[in-house]
């Protein structure tokens, strides 16, 4: 199972809500959270749900997948993105008793109290998208266990297909954190075969510079149809990024003066990487945000219409440029990163 691939569920109206319900609480106890754990996931879909069916007559879906902390699974991710009017006043609406509906008002309320962590950015005319962390008894992260590298994605196979030809990882050491970013040729298991062997041959490189690990990986993959990606590294000592790039993995970093596209090499890794490839080096700071993403997204998304999305969490962020620019024709890749003070 590869665990940073979260498990698409559509809700077009209230006839889904139960079928979702039913297949979380099981992807939730697959995940080995206990009953009592599984109860509070259950109240989250639930609200969830509800306000989605309520509030948004175009519907939306709920995306979910594990949390893990060195590859043992240690809670569950949850987000819910709506296609419907958004929120004129978010920070209300999470007070009890508030409603824009003439409902009860309990839904965001009751879906912060159970879970470890939350989230929500609303915007109006484009919709909602809201977070939920819940994790295992004893097992959320403390503020001083965690990292200084603040990397979520939003990561999903094309619709109708349960194997996702794109991947992502990163490597941490001494201050250094080394992303990676893939894109499997094409769709389904061959893509997906081609992505997992990226993935692999990155995880067990000694740090290198970017453009000397995607050769590393290039000789990992000749045997597969072959991949695009773009390796980063983010060094806090030096406080610096480096990144390279082959074909079509698309970044940018966004800052307070501007973006700054982040270029690709043509060519495919594992079939025909460029002779040439070079690092390059841009300065680093903890206001900066860097996003990595497949071409499953469209390449003209703008995020000038979204404002403070920036403020929120990295999962939040990803979730919203997933919802509003995606292509839904392929797999989609959407990693966003910082570092954290």
């Amino acid at each position: 199972m590869d665990y940073n691939l979260h498990v698409r569920f559509e809700l077009v109206d209230r006839s889904f809500v139960n079928i979702v319900k039913r297949d979380i609480t099981k992807l939730a106890s697959s995940f080995g959270l206990s009953e009592v754990e599984i109860g509070k996931v259950n109240i989250v879909i639930a609200e969830m749900a509800s306000n989605l069916i309520k509030h948004t007559p175009k519907g939306g879906e709920i995306l979910a997948k594990p949390i893990t902390n060195e590859n043992q699974i240690i809670g569950i991710e949850i987000l819910c993105l709506d296609l419907g009017p958004g929120m004129s006043d978010p920070k209300r609406m999470l007070e009890d008793g508030t409603s824009t509906y003439g409902s009860r008002g309990e839904g965001l309320g009751a879906i912060k109290r159970v879970a470890d962590e939350f989230d929500l950015y609303s915007r109006r005319e484009s919709g909602t998208v809201l977070l939920a962390r819940l994790y295992k008894k004893g097992q959320k992260p403390k503020a001083s266990q965690r990292s200084k590298f603040d990397f979520h994605a939003v990561m999903v196979a094309k619709p109708g297909e349960s194997e996702c030809g794109d991947g992502w990882t990163m490597v941490q050491q001494n201050g250094v954190c080394q992303i990676l970013a893939v894109d499997g040729l094409g769709h389904g298991e061959n893509a997906h075969i081609a992505a997992s062997a990226a993935v692999a041959s990155f995880q067990k490189q000694t740090p290198s510079p970017p453009g000397m690990l995607l050769r590393k990986i290039h000789s990992d993959m000749l045997k597969t149809r072959g991949a695009v990606m773009n390796v980063a590294s983010i060094d806090l000592k030096s406080n610096t990024l480096t990144y390279c790039g082959v074909g079509n993995i698309a970044g940018r970093v966004l800052a307070s003066d501007g973006a700054k596209s982040v270029m690709s090499y043509n060519g495919i890794v594992g079939h025909n990487l460029p002779n040439t490839i070079n690092d390059h080096q841009i300065v680093w700071n903890n206001t900066q945000i860097l996003i990595l993403h497949s071409d499953g997204l469209k390449s003209r998304w703008d995020l000038t219409k979204y404002p403070d999305l920036l403020q929120h969490d990295t999962s939040i962020i990803a979730a919203v440029i997933y919802k509003e620019f995606t292509r839904k024709t392929d797999d989609t890749l959407v990693l966003v990163g910082r570092t954290r003070p």
